[in-house]
């Protein structure tokens, strides 16, 4: 009878199914793979959980270890019919998505770049077309991006013979382990520049100033981003360059405020103007409206200048302006004034303090002094 229990290994019950046992083999393989866990029990753990599961996934083998306690002659595992790790890389290739054999010379994508722009109020709603210079990455002219002084060019490294890692090759007596490191002679290019540029020094790229023509959309907002496709670093190995993001920062306006579309603002109006009403002009952002302000209008009140907002970014419908009325009260006032609205009051039943009487804070004083 094996000494294993194997459903014990891998943490299973007898009844488990083909998908729960790949599922925890997996998870334990990640967790005790030498090239992730570097303790000192991690390769031992590792052979057992591939004894395992190399006996549970098979069906003949399944059944004769659960009839028998063992799976089949031969089966223990430096047996012919035992787990054979072979390249440890390739098992680890397999569980983490081949990232020890990318192919350094591979066409990659430049990096992104990343540009803040501050407008105007104005300039955000309607958009504007302008030009940025930034300092950026750019292809050498000299040796287009090779690195190499013109005339030669760059020579396969002779100690990964192109492929950018090293592999150092151990015999254990688990099986034979490859590990794979970057190659230290190209920094994993594959390539090696013996007779490098004068302008770039074997780099490729140089640094320098570029403008840019630049289209803000109308309708941007502050904190919105946009692309601008293919101003980024440039690519490597002949792939594409990166992209530019211009970040928008808006200024204030002196009038108008903004919520999403919408455009907010706030008028004066007469105590006349919002007891009788009247038509007043309003400015929007294209220019002065007439609002028409109905009689008994109070202070605080919302008026809809529908179409007068902002346009959407991406077309939809334009937003509306919203004014908010504030009745002015007069600070200064004539002597026809003050009787014409003593008049007003005595006629509304309203009663008007005599200015000879004492005011409500002259009051106040006297009854803290206990007057």
């Amino acid at each position: 009878m094996s000494k294993k229990d194997y459903y014990d290994i891998l943490g299973v019950s007898k009844d488990a199914g083909s998908d729960e046992i790949k599922k925890a083999y997996r998870k334990l393989a990640r967790q005790y793979h030498p090239d992730v866990n570097k303790a000192g029990d991690a390769e031992a753990k590792f052979k057992e959980v591939k004894e395992a599961y190399d006996v549970l996934s098979d069906d003949q083998k399944r059944a004769n270890y659960d009839r028998f306690g063992t799976a089949e002659p031969n089966q223990g595992f430096g047996g012919a019919g035992g787990a054979d790790f072979g390249d440890f890389g390739d098992i680890f290739d397999m569980f983490f998505g081949g990232g020890g054999r990318r192919n350094p010379n591979a066409p990659r994508q430049g990096n992104d770049l990343q540009y803040t722009m501050t407008i105007d109020f104005e300039e955000a709603v309607f958009g504007k077309e302008t030009e940025i210079r930034i300092p950026k990455e750019e292809e050498c002219d000299t040796c287009l991006g090779s690195g190499a002084k013109p005339g030669t060019k760059p020579e396969t490294c002779q100690i990964c013979h192109g492929t950018g890692q090293q592999e150092q090759v151990q015999n254990t007596p688990f099986g034979r382990v490859v590990n794979r490191r970057v190659c230290m002679s190209c920094e994993g290019k594959g390539k090696v520049v013996k007779a490098k540029c004068p302008t770039c020094h074997g780099r490729g790229n140089v640094q320098t100033h570029k403008t840019i023509p630049i289209r803000i959309p109308e309708g941007v907002d502050n904190g919105m981003q946009v692309r601008v496709s293919g101003q980024g670093e440039p690519g490597v190995n002949g792939g594409p360059p990166g992209d530019l993001y211009i970040v928008i920062r808006v200024k204030e306006h002196p009038f108008f405020e903004r919520n999403g579309q919408d455009i907010y603002c706030e008028m004066p109006v007469t105590f006349v103007q919002a007891t009788l009403g009247d038509e007043i002009e309003v400015p929007t952002l294209t220019g002065r409206v007439k609002l028409k302000i109905p009689q008994g209008t109070e202070t605080g009140t919302y008026f809809r200048i529908r179409g007068k907002g902002v346009p959407a970014v991406r077309g939809q419908a334009q937003g509306d302006q919203h004014v908010r009325v504030k009745i002015k009260t007069p600070k200064k006032l004539n002597d026809r004034q003050k009787e014409l609205l003593k008049e007003f009051a005595e006629i509304s039943g309203d009663q008007i303090p005599d200015e000879q009487s004492e005011s409500f804070f002259d009051r106040m004083k006297k009854a803290f002094k206990g007057d």
